[in-house]
């Protein structure tokens, strides 16, 4: 039977035993030499999740410049983009990381569209046209939550901020927000943070995070030497994805 390692390198021209070297021991810069060093199992499944993603975002910008040629579309006529709205719904598990903060976080934005379009925007419809109305507080607004979440000091910023220094963890990310959120409505600091470091009310309810491997995640590392073996494929097309290497296309 044919593994699915082999599948993988049949689809990108690659040679089975070059990128699970690559994977598992990748060539990397210590002083000024370069040497192979060994990865734990959790690294490695980063470093593929890493590569899967960065190849789906070139695979999908490549589509769409294609398409924008094929049509005969230039900087200069105007840019055309392709949207695809996939949601997720809503995740509440007994154990929430960074996955389900970005889900929520993106289902709290649409919400909050949502509401604004259906309700509060219709009602100063009404009273634009002169019809009697006493206008009705939902009670509905989520930017509350998504200032908390998306401001300077909030969740995603100080996780790009401590994504910068070199010695930041996951626990020294978890201080700094506690110590610029804790008062916050929407913020609550368990009392036991044994499983979670800290909650959000979101318009579903409350949710409770584990910021574990959350500075790995936002970071999301490319492995140099598959991004050298994708460079050097046989496969035209994903030399093309990954001519810039580590930059978008």
């Amino acid at each position: 039977l044919i593994s699915v390692a082999q599948k993988i390198c049949c689809l990108l021209g690659l040679p089975v035993r070059d990128l699970a070297k690559a994977f598992l021991k990748p060539r990397v810069k210590v002083g000024r030499d370069h040497v192979h060093k060994a990865q734990t199992r959790e690294q490695v499944q980063y470093a593929v999740e890493a590569i899967a993603k960065a190849s789906y975002e070139r695979m999908f910008r490549w589509l769409v410049t294609r398409i924008n040629r094929s049509l005969g579309r230039s900087a200069n006529n105007g840019t055309t983009f392709i949207g695809i709205l996939d949601i997720a719904g809503f995740e509440i598990f007994e154990l929430n990381t960074f996955e389900q903060l970005c889900i929520n976080y993106t289902n709290e934005k649409l919400q909050q569209l949502f509401n604004n379009t259906m309700f509060n925007l219709e009602q100063e419809i009404y009273l634009k046209e002169g019809i009697e109305w006493d206008f009705i507080d939902f009670g509905l607004d989520l930017q509350p939550t998504i200032d908390l979440i998306e401001k300077p000091l909030g969740v995603l910023s100080l996780l790009d901020e401590q994504c910068i220094f070199p010695k930041s963890t996951d626990k020294s990310y978890v201080e700094k927000l506690i110590a610029n959120q804790s008062k916050h409505p929407k913020f609550i600091v368990p009392e036991f943070r044994t499983k979670s470091d800290f909650a959000i009310v979101h318009y579903a309810g409350r949710v409770d995070y584990s910021a574990d491997q959350w500075l790995m995640k936002n970071m999301d590392p490319l492995n140099d030497s598959v991004v050298f073996l994708l460079q050097n494929s046989t496969d035209q097309y994903v030399t093309e994805m990954w001519k810039n290497g580590l930059s978008f296309i």
